[in-house]
């Protein structure tokens, strides 16, 4: 998977949550593009590396509702209406936003009073506008809380945002983490029974997929 990350912070050395995201993104084959607060942007290079990527995600701190100026800034300089309905169609298009509220305070009647996903709304509209695969906002609650086996969680969850296979169904997910750890060559009495669990899994998948498959294609013979 060719993912392109675009970083909008305008202090990224002095957060944490993005120094962590930065690591994991390390892990894998996704590109990491940090629009730097202080520098121009090239029209031709930012659109190169859209037209590169299958996988676009955007990724910044939630700011006032909405995403740091920097962001806006390189939207309103690299993207046109021609650009984006000629060159993304059928690329992925994702979020990666980190809020310090809690979840409970984005919900109708809570002190926000608004999902992160209806605050995102108008990246859900460009990617209809250019006829993008939306993918659901991975979001991040109060990092700084996070206990070391959710922070755990987190970086297995970021990587497969990143670059898991298209769409993310329980198939997909089972085979990403078996491929992960048998890329990585765990070698520990833990690393290999989750290895097994996973294979287990896998084939319980595939084996129950089969048998509906089979199911459904019994019910098509009786109504035919």
């Amino acid at each position: 998977m060719n993912a392109l990350v675009i970083v909008a912070h305008p202090n990224l050395a002095d957060s944490p949550t993005q120094q962590f995201l930065k690591q994991g993104a390390k892990l894998t084959t996704a590109k990491w593009h940090y629009l730097d607060p202080l520098q121009e942007f090239s029209p031709a290079t930012e659109r190169q590396l859209l037209v590169e990527a299958e996988r676009i995600i955007l990724q910044f701190p939630l700011y006032w509702y909405g995403a740091p100026a920097i962001l806006k800034k390189w939207q309103e300089q690299i993207l046109s209406t021609n650009f984006v309905q000629q060159k993304l169609k059928n690329k992925q298009l994702g979020i990666v936003v980190n809020t310090g509220l809690p979840e409970k305070d984005f919900h109708s009647g809570s002190k926000v009073g608004f999902s992160v996903e209806q605050l995102l709304a108008p990246y859900q509209a460009l990617a209809h506008q250019a006829h993008m695969h939306w993918l659901n906002p991975l979001t991040i609650y109060q990092f700084q809380y996070l206990t070391d086996t959710q922070q755990m969680q987190l970086l297995m969850d970021y990587q497969r945002y990143l670059v898991q296979p298209y769409p993310d169904t329980l198939k997909t997910r089972s085979r990403w983490y078996l491929k992960k750890m048998q890329d990585l060559s765990f070698r520990d009495e833990q690393s290999s029974l989750i290895q097994n669990t996973l294979k287990q899994t896998t084939a319980e998948l595939e084996n129950n997929l089969s048998i509906l498959a089979m199911i459904k294609a019994g019910e098509d013979e009786v109504n035919g």
